[in-house]
């Protein structure tokens, strides 16, 4: 099973999910090809009702802990209750440029 499948293994077994992604941005890296180190993360989810972004994003990082104490050097996390994300146009905001790898190359 690659790394991905297994974040979105975790994810979906840990929250109850409207909707998820996510988003190998290994290749915006100095990596080599096929590398899976660097992931963006969207949740949509009842579970982050009343909840402080800490709140969230430290629950992200217990249910992926295996993964990110191993392979996933990076993990952008984008949380958002229904509402939100619909107030937000279903749409969030883009990773910054890595400066040290390959994000000058076309993609």
């Amino acid at each position: 099973m690659s790394v991905k499948q297994e974040i979105e293994t975790k994810l979906v077994k840990s929250f109850n999910l409207d909707y998820f992604e996510v988003v190998n941005e290994s290749r915006f890296h100095n990596v080599p090809e096929d590398s899976e180190t660097h992931f963006k993360v969207v949740l949509i989810s009842p579970q982050f009702e009343g909840l402080r972004l800490i709140a969230r994003h430290r629950a992200v990082n217990k249910a992926l802990a295996d993964e990110l104490n191993g392979q996933v050097h990076a993990l952008a996390i984008h949380t958002y209750t229904a509402e939100e994300w619909l107030s937000k146009n279903q749409k969030f905001p883009d990773s910054p440029v890595c400066l040290g790898g390959k994000a000058s190359e076309s993609t």
